[in-house]
Order: structure tokens, then C-alpha cells, then sequence
């Protein structure tokens, strides 16, 4: 696994959309969601903070059953607990739903809520890193649509794959995902810092299409069912189908969109306490082009 920290990657404006799409989900994650983890994983929800939980997540998240129906489930979480008859607790199922619900526009509301510190920390800095570059390429508005037009296909890509399920989908990873799949297309060879956990995270300057391609490969293998992680609580699914639509979108403009860049990449800096692969040759090969 390998965590981006910062790329090697000139910008001709400040990329605005990429700042405010983090921002939106920090807020809403910190001030709307009942979250019940914290970012250290030690939890000190109740039951009851649970249930709220599931129930705000059914509200606002995806579910693929709904997204290959159109139709909202008709029995959800009301948000209280209750026991069963044998004096167990848990969460109360309402039917019908005390909230409506449509099911399209829930695949929106779902790409700017997540689970966890975690699972917003992973998300915003992947976009960080490289979604400046894509903005700046792009421009401001086709960028956001761009990003959105990823999430929606990452999403409804995931409900055919598991279509009959009825577990929420949460989480800008597909939207994300189409966002590393383009900044693969147009810089493969720009030089990314990311730290190495097989090598105690040792920071390492490496190529984007090592970095993006491990990152690829890693998903398609869980998603297919041969890597060795529990992938019940992840959509591999839609980061695989949210990279390639990505990746797909932009390969037709791949002149255009690099042309639109300030020029050339300015030479990989040089730090001790940075490990390279041939820094100083890989450098002379970054500015030739990406």
C-alpha cells in the first residue's frame, strides 16, 4: 500500500472545486452525520446512537436494490431501539419508512457522507493530491461534472453488481476513483511522494502510474474475490468501476487536456530524508513530458 502525500505537478489556478468539495464533506461528516467511531477506532456510541445511525444512513445513502428499482425499500430503520421477543436489544424496522426518499438523487447525497474518520481521511487526501491537477486541466465547471458524472456511474455500476442488496453505499471513493483513473490517463510519469507501508512508510518519490496502478490492481483483486482482505463493508465494485469510467472519459482528450496545463513540471526536489528510484534521471525524463 502506498499513501500520497504530495505530487510534482504545476497549476495554472487555485483549484477551488477540489478545496470546496473537501471542505463540504468535512462539514457534513462533522456536523450532520451521528457518527459513532472515532478516528483512533475506539467507539463510544450507545445502541441507541447506532440505530440513528443506520437509520441516517438508509435516508441519505444509496441502496443498489433501490437504484435498480427506482423505488424506495418499504420497511427501514425508524432510528430507536427496541427489544425482541426474546429480550434482546436492537434497532426498530419501520414500515413504511417514516422519511421519503428518491432513490437517484440519493446516489448524490451518498458521495459526501462516510463512515468513519477513516474512511473521510483516506477519501479527501486521495482527492487532494490529485484532484487539483484534473480541476486545472479541465476547468472549474467540467471538473465538478466530471466528478459527479464518476460517483453516479461508480454507484449504479456497483447496484447492477450487487443488486439485490440492500446495504447502504456510502462514501466519495467513486467519484474519487474516476479522478485517479484521469490523472492516470494524462500524468503517469509525474512524480508522486507516497509513503511505502510494506517499508515501515518510508517516504519514497515514485511515478503516478505506480502509485495509481498498485492502487488499481489492489481494488480489482478484492473486488474479484482473490485478495486476502474482508471486503464486506467495502465497494471495491464501485472504485474499480468508478477508475475505468475515469480513465475512459478523458483518454480522448489526452493532447488537449495537457496542452491546457502552465508547461513544463518543475525538477523533483531532492531531500535526504526522501528515497528515489534514480531521482535525478527520472527527473530529466519528467520534463520530456508526461
Amino acid at each position: 500500500m502506498v499513501i500520497p502525500i504530495h505530487d510534482i505537478n504545476p497549476l495554472s489556478r487555485r483549484p477551488l472545486i477540489t478545496w470546496l468539495l473537501i471542505a463540504a464533506n468535512v462539514v457534513i461528516f462533522v456536523f450532520f452525520e451521528p457518527v459513532v467511531s472515532s478516528i483512533a477506532g475506539i467507539g463510544t456510541s450507545t445502541p441507541q446512537n447506532a440505530c440513528e445511525q443506520q437509520r441516517f444512513f438508509q435516508e441519505w445513502g444509496a441502496i443498489p436494490r433501490e437504484l435498480v428499482h427506482n423505488t424506495q425499500l418499504s420497511a427501514a430503520y425508524s432510528g430507536h431501539i427496541g427489544v425482541d421477543a426474546a429480550g434482546n436489544p436492537g434497532c426498530i424496522v419501520q414500515s413504511p419508512p417514516n422519511f421519503d426518499k428518491i432513490p437517484v438523487l440519493s446516489v448524490l447525497f451518498a458521495m459526501f457522507l462516510h463512515g468513519s474518520w477513516l474512511h473521510l481521511i483516506g477519501n479527501m487526501l486521495f482527492l487532494g493530491v490529485f484532484g487539483n491537477n484534473i480541476e486545472d486541466r479541465m476547468g472549474r465547471l467540467f471538473y465538478l461534472l466530471f466528478y459527479l458524472v464518476c460517483g453516479y456511474a461508480a454507484t449504479y455500476g456497483f447496484a447492477l453488481f450487487e443488486s439485490g442488496s440492500s446495504n447502504t453505499l456510502i462514501g466519495a471513493s467513486g467519484a474519487v476513483a474516476g479522478v485517479l483513473g484521469a490523472y492516470l490517463v494524462l500524468f503517469p510519469r509525474a512524480r508522486v511522494i507516497g509513503l511505502v507501508s510494506v517499508l515501515f512508510f518510508l517516504p519514497f518519490w515514485l511515478p503516478a502510474w505506480i502509485v495509481l496502478g498498485f492502487w488499481f490492481a489492489l481494488q480489482y483483486v478484492y473486488f474479484t474475490g482473490f485478495g486476502v482482505a474482508d471486503g464486506g463493508a467495502v465497494a471495491y465494485g464501485a472504485h474499480v468501476v468508478g477508475f475505468v469510467v475515469g480513465a475512459l472519459l478523458v483518454a480522448p482528450f489526452i493532447r488537449q487536456l495537457r496542452a491546457a496545463g502552465p508547461g513544463t513540471p518543475p525538477r523533483v526536489p531532492q531531500h535526504r530524508w526522501i528515497r528515489g528510484t534514480g531521482a535525478s534521471a527520472a527527473a530529466a525524463r519528467h520534463r520530456r513530458g508526461y
